[in-house]
C-alpha cells in the first residue's frame, strides 16, 4: 500500500527547508538565509495523527531563464505532479510577491488539493499580516513558524484530510510482487520487455494501485509474479530527463509494494553514488533485493571480470551484503534465465519463519563461541529470541539490559541466524528488548 505525497513547494527563502525539518524530525535538508540553497528534491518520511507519509523538499520555484532556476522549477513540477497533496509556502513578512503569485498559476494547473502555509508568524501580532493571503484563492491559510514550531498541527490536521481513501487491493499471498529501480536509462524498461516477452510466460494487463501505472502479471514455472511500473518517467519529455533524481519518487511508490526489489547497475557505466542512494531507499524499508548488472553484453564478459565486477559491488554497497547479484543482458537476454530464480529465492526468504526452539539453539551456539561484551563493568546476558514478523523477518532478542547490546555483537548475532538458515535476499532486524 502506497503511501500518500505531500510536496512543500513555494519561491525560495520563504522557509520550505525548516518546515521539511520539522516534519521529519531531522535536519536533513540544508538550511541556509540564502535563496536558492535548496537545489534539488529531498525526500523523507514523515507521520501525523498514525498516518505515515512521503514528503518532498523542493527547490524555489522563480521567475526567470537562469539554468539553475530552470532546473528548480522543473523539479517543483515534477514534485507537483507526484504529489497527493501540496502544500503552498510563503513569506508572512514580506507579503504576497510577484513570484508568489507564478507559483499560485502554476498550481491553479495542478488540479491537487492545496494547503496555503503562511510562514515567519512568529508571534500572534503578526497574524494580521495573514489576510492578504486570501486573495491568492486556496482558502484559508495558516499562519504557521517553522524557526518555532507554531501551527504545524493545524497545518497538518488539514493536510491529512485530503490523503486520498486506501485501496483495499486483494492481494494472492502467493504472489510474488517485484520493482526495478535504478538510475535512468539504466535497462529498466528493456529487462520487463525481455522478462514478459520470455517463452513459455503468461502475460497480462493489471490495474495497479499507483497512479497512472499499469502493473504486469506474468506466470513462470507454477509462480503468479507481478511487476511493478516504475516507468513513465518520460511522460513530459526533458522535464523528467533534467537529473537523475527525478526517479527517486517513482521509485518509492514502487518499493512500498514490492516483495523483491531489483536494484539496476549499469556494467558499462558502472557503478556511482546515485546507485548506492536508489538501493538505500529498498534497503530501508526492508524489502528483499537481488542486484541485477545490466547491459553485461557490452562487457567482455568472463568469469575473471564477473568476479572483479562482484568485488567492487560488495565494496561499494556493503549494507547489501545479503543481496545475490546477477549478471545480464536485457538487450540479448543473455544469462536472463538466472533472474526468476533469484527472485523466488529472495522472495521465499523474506517470509521465512524459523522454529523459536531451533532459533535458540543457533543463539546458544553463538554465544558459547563469542561471549557476551560488558560495558562499565556489567556483562550483557541473553536470555532466549523469538521471531516476531517476516517481511523482513524480525526477531527480538531478550537482554538484561538493551543498552549493552552494542552494535558489532548484534551484527554478529545476525550472521549466525544467516549461518544458519540463509535469508539470502532479505535483510534481517534484531531489537533487543528487557525481559519484563
Amino acid at each position: 500500500m502506497r503511501k500518500s505525497v505531500v510536496a512543500i513547494v513555494g519561491r525560495p527563502n520563504v522557509g520550505k527547508s525548516t518546515i521539511f525539518n520539522r516534519l521529519v524530525g531531522e535536519r536533513i535538508s540544508i538550511v541556509e538565509d540564502v535563496p536558492g540553497v535548496t537545489r534539488d528534491r529531498i525526500y523523507a518520511q514523515a507521520e501525523w495523527l498514525t498516518q505515515e507519509f512521503n514528503v518532498i523538499d523542493t527547490g524555489g520555484i522563480e521567475v526567470g531563464d537562469e539554468p539553475l532556476l530552470v532546473q528548480m522549477r522543473h523539479q517543483a513540477e515534477v514534485a507537483i505532479d507526484e504529489a497527493d497533496v501540496i502544500i503552498f509556502l510563503t513569506d508572512g513578512r514580506e507579503g504576497i510577491t510577484g513570484a508568489d503569485e507564478e507559483v499560485t498559476k502554476l498550481l491553479y494547473k495542478s488540479n491537487k488539493p492545496i494547503v496555503l502555509g503562511v510562514n515567519k508568524i512568529d508571534n500572534p501580532e503578526m497574524r494580521e499580516n495573514i489576510y492578504e493571503y486570501y486573495s491568492l484563492g486556496f482558502g484559508e491559510p495558516f499562519p504557521i513558524s517553522g524557526s518555532h514550531g507554531l501551527g504545524l498541527g493545524d497545518l497538518l490536521d488539514e493536510v491529512v484530510k485530503h490523503f486520498p481513501e486506501k485501496n483495499n487491493e486483494e492481494i494472492n499471498e502467493d504472489t510474488v510482487y517485484f520493482s526495478l529501480i535504478g538510475r535512468p536509462n539504466v535497462g529498466k524498461s528493456s529487462l520487463v520487455n525481455s522478462i514478459v516477452n520470455e517463452e513459455r510466460v503468461i502475460v497480462s494487463e493489471i490495474e495497479g494501485t499507483t497512479r497512472e501505472a499499469t502493473d504486469t502479471h506474468l506466470q513462470k514455472d507454477n509462480q503468479d509474479f507481478v511487476i511493478i511500473d516504475t516507468a513513465g518517467m518520460r511522460k513530459r519529455g526533458k522535464v523528467y530527463e533534467t537529473t537523475e533524481k527525478y526517479s527517486v519518487l517513482r521509485a518509492l511508490k514502487a518499493i512500498e509494494r514490492s516483495d523483491v526489489v531489483l536494484v539496476l547497475i549499469d556494467a558499462e557505466t558502472g557503478i556511482i553514488e546515485q546507485d548506492k542512494k536508489i538501493a538505500g531507499y529498498a534497503h530501508d524499508a526492508g524489502r528483499s533485493i537481488v542486484i541485477v548488472v545490466n547491459k553485461w553484453d557490452t562487457i567482455k564478459s568472463s568469469e575473471k571480470a564477473m568476479k572483479e565486477f562482484e568485488t567492487k559491488i560488495r565494496n561499494q554497497f556493503q549494507f547489501l551484503d545479503y543481496a545475490p547479484i546477477v549478471f545480464l543482458s536485457a538487450k540479448t537476454k543473455k544469462r536472463l534465465h538466472t533472474l526468476i530464480p533469484s527472485i523466488k529465492i529472495a522472495s521465499e526468504n523474506h517470509a521465512k519463519r524459523v522454529p523459536t526452539n531451533v532459533l535458540n539453539d543457533v543463539i546458544m551456539d553463538a554465544l558459547a563461541m563469542n561471549p557476551t561484551p560488558t560495558l562499565k563493568g556489567k556483562r550483557l546476558k541473553v536470555l532466549y529470541a523469538t521471531q516476531v514478523a517476516v517481511k523482513p523477518p524480525s526477531f527480538v532478542v531478550f537482554v538484561n539490559d538493551p543498552e549493552l547490546m552494542h552494535f558489532s555483537y548484534r551484527r554478529f548475532l545476525e550472521n549466525k541466524i544467516r549461518d544458519a538458515f540463509g535469508f539470502v535476499g532479505t535483510p534481517i532486524k534484531i531489537f533487543a528488548r528487557q525481559r519484563q
